[in-house]
């Protein structure tokens, strides 16, 4: 290719993306806490920054945040879910919003999160206003036995709508995996957008893993599942060994008052600091992380772990559960791993093993939210570009043709 031609599809990939309209739908956004939070909000900030019209469909069950705004040059639309102090987030809003706005507003909708009702009202209000659509999955565990329990039929009941979306997307092999499997559709239609990481760098070089005052760090929602209590737990047993050791729990959630009393009833008050960093705090998360010798995140359940990623790029030590989406930094050689079963003196002997002989990651390339965001800038800009004859539905039927004439406008 000539340097001529090059300058001309760039010069017309930035027109194209300049014009693009796109709609993240999702349940919770900045300013609240978490890995779905982080993502939406990473990746629309870097879109709208390149040009393209971004507009975030959230929720509010709080109903005391603005119900519009424009922050960072991403316009966040929220309408009431209920009930507001749980995690269904129903909200016909949702449907509402994506009804009007139509093709007229938008030329690709991306669903982001699978778990609430959020998620299949978005993508039936997408059909039915002729609006191609993309879902990330997102996926993660639950602190209810009950929840967890029906994950699995709740999305296998939202096949035909998984089925109509133009990309299915994991954030690592082991969730696209997963639900290829369940939900028995085509390869072809997934995709792997791994998250990112972008901290400030800091400098870690002069504080390696300390003896001691070996500090631990362990990063999550504050849900059950997550593990921090497994780490409390195994607390009293490396103060036998590290007297001047220390435990910080960084996150927010229901589950806070439970380790709370775990630490209070092991005598750990003044061992174990359990307590939230704020989100647009990334130095101060950095620096968090960057002290850890190591960082855990024993959960049950992770699509990927984020924290993970931030972790690695800093050079920390890295201690997860071998299971999920976890797997994969261990068999990749970023981290050290135990079994999802461990009881608590495998967890206080792993944990002291990466005190005694760190598993330093060798310096990586890892993925950054710049680049999660244009892999996503460049499914948008195919999603929107379809033409008729690739428009027929995955389970063999064509699409309804209000759905035809949406898809294949130009964006």
């Amino acid at each position: 290719m000539g340097q001529d031609e090059l300058n001309e599809r760039v010069g017309a990939e930035r027109q194209a993306n300049s014009r693009l309209r796109i709609l993240q739908v999702t349940a919770r956004v900045f300013p609240y806490l978490g890995g779905i939070e982080t993502h939406v909000w990473e990746v629309s900030r870097r879109l709208a920054a390149g040009g393209a019209d971004v507009t975030v469909l959230t929720t509010d069950p709080s109903k005391t945040l603005a119900r519009e705004e424009r922050v960072d040059g991403v316009h966040i639309i929220r309408v009431p879910a209920y009930p507001a102090h749980r995690d269904y987030y129903y909200a016909p809003g949702v449907y509402r919003a994506l009804r009007k706005g139509g093709s007229g507003h938008w030329d690709v909708v991306h669903v982001q999160g699978c778990h609430t009702l959020v998620a299949p009202l978005a993508m039936i209000a997408a059909r039915r206003a002729g609006l191609p659509y993309l879902l990330t999955f997102h996926s993660g565990g639950h602190s209810s036995d009950w929840r967890e329990g029906i994950r699995g039929a709740q999305w296998r009941m939202q096949r035909q709508l998984y089925a109509h979306a133009r990309r299915l997307l994991g954030v690592s092999r082991f969730e696209a995996e997963h639900f290829r499997t369940l939900l028995r559709l085509p390869t072809s239609l997934f995709t792997v957008v791994p998250n990112g990481g972008n901290l400030p760098r800091v400098d870690h070089s002069a504080s390696p893993v300390s003896h001691e005052f070996p500090h631990i760090v362990s990063v999550g929602r504050l849900e059950r599942y997550k593990g921090h209590h497994r780490v409390i737990a195994a607390m009293p047993l490396l103060l036998a060994r590290y007297p001047r050791a220390t435990l910080r729990i960084i996150g927010a959630g229901s589950y806070e008052g439970d380790l709370r009393q775990l630490v209070h009833r092991l005598g750990l008050e003044n061992q174990v600091e359990i307590g939230v960093i704020a989100p647009e705090d990334r130095g101060g998360m950095a620096a968090a992380l960057g002290s850890a010798d190591p960082v855990t995140l024993l959960s049950d359940y992770e699509s990927q772990g984020i924290a993970v990623v931030e972790a690695i790029a800093l050079g920390r030590p890295v201690l997860v559960t071998a299971s999920t989406g976890l797997l994969e930094f261990a068999e990749q050689g970023l981290a050290a791993a135990i079994p999802p079963a461990s009881q608590t003196p495998e967890v206080a002997a792993a944990i002291a093993d990466e005190l005694d002989h760190p598993h330093i990651p060798a310096p990586v390339d890892l993925p950054t939210w710049d680049t999660c965001a244009e892999m996503l800038r460049s499914l948008y800009l195919q999603t929107a570009r379809v033409t008729p004859a690739e428009l027929v539905g995955h389970d063999g039927r064509s699409s309804d043709p209000s759905r035809k004439r949406a898809v294949n406008a130009e964006p």
